[in-house]
């Protein structure tokens, strides 16, 4: 739904708009803060404007901006597409990885949080080549093999998952060829490679770990039917 700022310089907005904020990470209403004025935007007639909002969860400010769309005799329509200057970063569960494969990782999901789709694509590769360091082929098959299995499951196919092959497990001379709708899968799928590679193995590992040893504790403490029948006829 499109925004307006009217002639008596009201910011209205016909619905409230909800982000994840960078700061607190809450999943918070913006609240107007600065907008531009009516006669300013029809002064100028910019293409873009920018935008002050505060989270409603922390109160610090959020910048955007916004695409003109039609400038009326009573208002100036704005478009409702936000684009935000400052974005979250994305979350993961980086304990479970080792020193060089979290920089790595971390400064891969930077560059995608900063719209470098080029150096996010190539630092993920690094990424994965770290994480298969000394591994065989058969472990890299595997891991191209649950890449493909992501991409399956997301109903990914044709030119954008050839493109995200390429990036991950293709040519390390060749610049990966990605854009804005590429890299969002790809990030997406970066994530569940790591994700069922240490943290879902090493959770698994540690529950069943947990689950034999009470297992054994139970087994230890039990007597067994048997033996309490001969137990009593002895005393009996």
């Amino acid at each position: 739904m499109p925004t307006y700022v009217n002639k008596n310089n009201d910011f209205q907005q016909t619905e409230v708009v909800s982000r994840e904020c960078p700061h607190c990470g809450a999943h918070a209403q913006l609240i107007p803060l600065a907008t531009p004025t009516f006669a300013t935007l029809m002064q100028a007639r910019p293409r873009h404007v920018g935008l002050v909002f505060s989270c409603a969860a922390c109160g610090e400010p959020r910048f955007a901006r916004a695409a003109t769309r039609a400038f009326e005799a009573d208002r100036v329509e704005l478009s409702a597409n936000l684009n935000e200057v400052e974005r979250a970063r994305e979350r993961f569960h980086y304990g479970y990885l080792s020193a060089d494969i979290e920089r790595l990782l971390r400064e891969a999901f930077d560059c995608y949080t900063a719209g470098s789709y080029t150096a996010f694509a190539l630092l993920s590769r690094h990424a994965v080549d770290a994480a298969l360091a000394g591994a065989d082929d058969a472990m890299r098959r595997r891991w191209h093999d649950l890449l493909r299995d992501v991409l399956k499951i997301a109903e990914v196919g044709g030119d954008t998952a050839r493109a995200i092959e390429a990036a991950v497990f293709g040519d390390p001379r060749t610049l990966p060829a990605i854009g804005a709708d590429e890299a969002a899968v790809l990030i997406e799928a970066i994530k569940d490679l790591f994700y069922q590679a240490y943290v879902r193995t090493a959770k698994l590992q540690a529950a069943m770990k947990m689950r034999r040893f009470f297992a054994g504790e139970h087994a230890r403490n039990v007597t067994p039917i048997d033996r309490r029948r001969r137990d009593s006829v002895k005393t009996s």
